[in-house]
């Protein structure tokens, strides 16, 4: 049995197969954030059942970023 596709040319790509969801990440200005967001286009390679870990892992890492922002010193005020 062939495992070509009967109405598919030879060479042509695998309809199954991953492909880029071609959503557009915007920097946000802060490359730690926008090293996260990158990670989404791991995403893109990978079979469904693979997208819940990238996912998970952006997630904590924006959660990680946000956190973060809470416990960053205050400005100093002014002088006593």
């Amino acid at each position: 049995m062939s495992d070509v596709i009967a109405d598919q040319p030879p060479g042509a790509p695998d309809p199954a197969a991953p492909r880029p969801l071609g959503v557009a990440r915007t920097p946000t200005g802060d490359d730690g954030v926008d090293r996260t967001l990158a990670r989404l286009a791991d995403a893109d390679h990978l079979p469904a059942e693979g997208h819940v870990e990238v996912y998970e892992d952006v997630h904590g890492g924006l959660r990680d970023a946000l956190t973060a922002l809470d416990v960053r010193p205050a400005p100093p005020g002014p002088p006593r």
